[in-house]
């Protein structure tokens, strides 16, 4: 669900679907799935929309649980149990990280049973490397644990053409950086995220990049990238919710 954001082709489903989740309506994107998720593909992405609209929203839990359980149950191939996994453990890292219930043991066994799945090659291990970065970073505070895994995601992507994925990376090597003072690597990394979101049309995934790069930039543009994130996260409807404290003005001098 994070490889190239691009339609397959001219499958007109998944045009369909991708326009639909680059806007936010994960809903609708995975109501299209429905019919089709017999089989294990269709399954797992329609899984993989449900928990991106946890990881965005918030919400939606139930439907994400009930939607991985059936994408578990159609799998048949090493990889498709793994990357049932790989879902399973970030539907668990939202949980923890935005504070819903802490399910950490449970993200870090899903994916580490993912790992045992899915072999070097396999077309989800750069989505794995790139998750088990942010139980890293996020659940562990193992900044250099996760740099590994992001390169390691960010390596696999790009000579696998995971375009999307590769806006993921090269945001959260720019936040490592960003941390450690490197000013001029975190601007390039939040630029070249945001320039593959905005190029890809991943209108959901782009006011998070602004807001990303404003924090490496000196004023004014830092308040016109700001301005432009919350103008984009309004016409969203204050998605994705965890933005809004990032967004917020800052208080008045006392």
């Amino acid at each position: 669900m994070s490889g190239s954001g691009t339609t397959a082709g001219d499958d007109p489903l998944q045009t369909a679907v991708w326009r639909l989740r680059s806007r936010g309506c994960w809903t609708d994107a995975a109501a299209l799935l429905t019919p089709h998720a017999t089989a294990p593909a269709p399954a797992l992405q329609r899984a993989s929309l449900l928990v991106e609209r946890c990881l965005f929203t918030g919400g939606g839990w139930p439907d994400a649980e009930d939607a991985l359980r059936s994408a578990e149950a159609t799998a048949r191939e090493d990889d498709e149990r793994g990357a049932a996994a790989c879902e399973r453990g970030h539907l668990a890292y939202a949980s923890t990280v935005l504070g819903v219930r802490d399910r950490a043991d449970e993200a870090r066994a899903a994916l580490g049973r993912a790992a045992a799945l899915l072999g070097p090659a396999a077309p989800g291990r750069a989505l794995l490397d790139f998750r088990r970065g942010l139980i890293a970073e996020h659940l562990s505070d193992s900044p250099q644990s996760a740099r590994a895994a992001y390169r390691r995601a960010h390596a696999a992507a790009t000579a696998n053409g995971e375009t999307l994925l590769l806006s993921f990376t090269w945001r959260h090597l720019a936040g490592l950086a960003l941390r450690e003072g490197e000013l001029a690597e975190a601007r390039h990394g939040f630029a070249e995220s945001l320039r593959i979101r905005e190029e890809l049309g991943y209108l959901v995934g782009t006011a998070p990049a602004l807001a990303a790069l404003a924090d490496a930039e000196p004023e004014p543009e830092a308040t016109r990238l700001r301005a432009e994130a919350g103008r984009l996260f309004r016409l969203l409807g204050g998605v994705p919710t965890w933005l809004a404290a990032q967004l917020a003005p800052p208080a008045p001098a006392a």
